[in-house]
C-alpha cells in the first residue's frame, strides 16, 4: 500500500478508483484543517479536486456527517456519478 505525506502527518492511500489520487492537487488543497481527521477522501467533479475529512467513531470531531462507515453514501449522494476518488488513511505512528 502506497504512503504519503503531507504537512508531516503520513497516510495510507486505501483506495484510488480511476486513479483519482493525484500528490500535486492534494499537496495543493491540505491544510492543518484536515490533520483532526482519521480519513481523507478526495473528489474530482468537473475537473476540480475536493477533500473531505471523515472520522472513526472514537475521534472526538466524529459526528454522523463525517462517519467513515458512510463513505460510501457520500460517494453516491454528494459526488459526482462514477467520478474519479481516492480515500487517504491517517498513520498513527507509536
Amino acid at each position: 500500500m502506497k504512503t504519503v505525506t503531507f504537512l508531516n502527518q503520513k497516510y495510507q492511500l486505501l483506495e484510488n478508483y480511476k486513479d483519482g489520487y493525484e500528490s500535486e492537487a492534494v499537496e495543493y488543497l491540505f491544510t492543518e484543517y484536515f490533520l483532526d481527521y482519521d480519513y481523507i477522501i478526495g473528489d474530482w467533479s468537473y475537473g476540480k479536486l475536493r477533500l473531505k475529512g471523515f472520522c472513526d467513531k472514537q475521534n472526538s470531531k466524529y459526528n454522523e456527517k463525517n462517519d467513515i462507515d458512510k463513505k460510501e453514501l457520500y460517494l453516491k449522494q454528494y459526488c459526482s456519478y462514477n467520478c474519479r476518488y481516492f480515500i487517504l488513511k491517517k498513520v498513527l505512528e507509536n
